[in-house]
């Protein structure tokens, strides 16, 4: 019994091997001719002979090398009509000259937006003495100079430490302080007391960075982000140097709205006024599609015309959650501007089948049946 069984094994692997010899010997074969196809000269030109039919799809090719270079050369094909289009439409410019047709706008998602109502001139008189009485006034009219304490929340782990440091040598006369259990609403007013401008609290999640307190001593506002994509410097491909102790230039992108004003007011007043041209650093706030960019970098001028940039690091990428009147205050604090997620109507008669929301809405429910009694 065990040789028949032997035997028979031998056999089926047998048959096995030339199977597999078989589909390879094919493949070969059809990745031969497809290279010959490719290679061969057109004798017929392309325009009057098209090289795809009109009904040809790559998909249908069943070997998948062949698939392959069928969708390349399909692609290059496009390319080039591309190419000429843009060719032949360059030259009917130049033709035409100054009665050329204005180039069409690409459509992008930053200019087909819903202009937003709440957008402000910063010349307007309304907006130049709502600035030049609220909290930040001080700073603006060279009253106070910026001065930083930086903390995280309880027990953080080594990113987030790596972060709070490195936070420290891009914002000037900033210091880093740890927690050790120490609730915020005692932080704050000891930081009013040492003659600091500025809480900055780096919240973690699963040893990550994940959310930001930025509060304004001592009258506040306090702002809350959300914090996502962080990379540290030694995270970084191509980056520079380690940045010097010269004060950045600080530049603020698309802080147009009513909020955006607030918003922006408070990250210019984390810096000194007068920037350290010499060390020709620059930190970037951009605001698009609601998210804050941030960016450090140092410029280079290689000649007259050319100036080049080096990205220092960090970066992360902000999103604002809330907006506190006064300083740190979860329980009584008063908010200027909240974030609402606003959940389609499937997503809301989903969330009612969850045994949690039911068991409150049915609490609701019975709550208002007694009263009404």
């Amino acid at each position: 019994m065990d040789d028949e069984f032997s035997a028979e094994l031998q056999n089926k692997t047998k048959k096995l091997k030339k199977k597999a010899k078989k589909q390879k010997k094919e493949s070969k074969i059809a990745v031969q001719n497809a290279e010959q196809d490719a290679n061969e000269p057109e004798s017929v030109d392309s325009a009057s002979a098209p090289v795809f039919p009109p009904t040809f799809s790559v998909s249908e090719i069943k070997n998948k090398q062949r698939r392959h270079l069928m969708f390349m050369r399909l692609k290059q094909e496009k390319r080039r009509e591309k190419l000429s289009l843009k060719k032949k439409r360059r030259k009917e410019r130049e033709a035409l000259g100054d009665e050329a047709p204005p180039k069409p706008v690409p459509k992008t998602i930053e200019n087909q937006r819903v202009y937003d109502e709440t957008t402000v001139d910063p010349e307007d008189e309304e907006v130049a003495f709502d600035e030049g009485t609220d909290e930040f006034s001080a700073y603006f009219n060279r009253l106070t100079n910026p001065k930083v304490l930086i903390t995280t929340s309880d027990r953080p782990r080594g990113r987030t430490v790596r972060f709070c440091q490195q936070l420290a040598t891009i914002i000037p006369d900033s210091h880093v302080y740890y927690r050790r259990g120490l609730a915020l609403k005692r932080i704050i007013p000891q930081c009013i007391a040492r003659g600091f401008t500025y809480l900055i609290v780096i919240n973690e999640d699963r040893k990550v960075p994940n959310g930001l307190v930025l509060c304004h001593l001592p009258d506040g506002p306090t702002a809350h982000f959300k914090v996502s994509s962080v990379r540290l410097r030694k995270e970084m491909k191509r980056r520079g140097k380690d940045p010097t102790k010269h004060t950045p230039e600080v530049i603020l992108n698309n802080f147009t709205t009513r909020l955006g004003h607030s918003i922006g007011r408070m990250f210019a007043a984390l810096f000194p006024h007068d920037p350290e041209f010499v060390g020709r650093q620059v930190a970037t706030f951009h605001n698009q599609r609601d998210f804050i960019f941030f960016r450090f970098h140092r410029y280079i001028f290689k000649n007259e015309k050319r100036v080049g940039i080096q990205e220092l690091g960090p970066r992360f990428t902000l999103k604002l959650r809330s907006l506190q009147k006064g300083t740190f205050d979860s329980k009584f604090g008063e908010y200027e501007w909240v974030h609402k997620v606003s959940l389609p109507l499937s997503r809301v008669k989903q969330s009612l089948y969850c045994p949690h929301i039911t068991t409150v809405l049915l609490g609701v429910l019975y709550c208002d049946c007694f009263f009404k009694r």
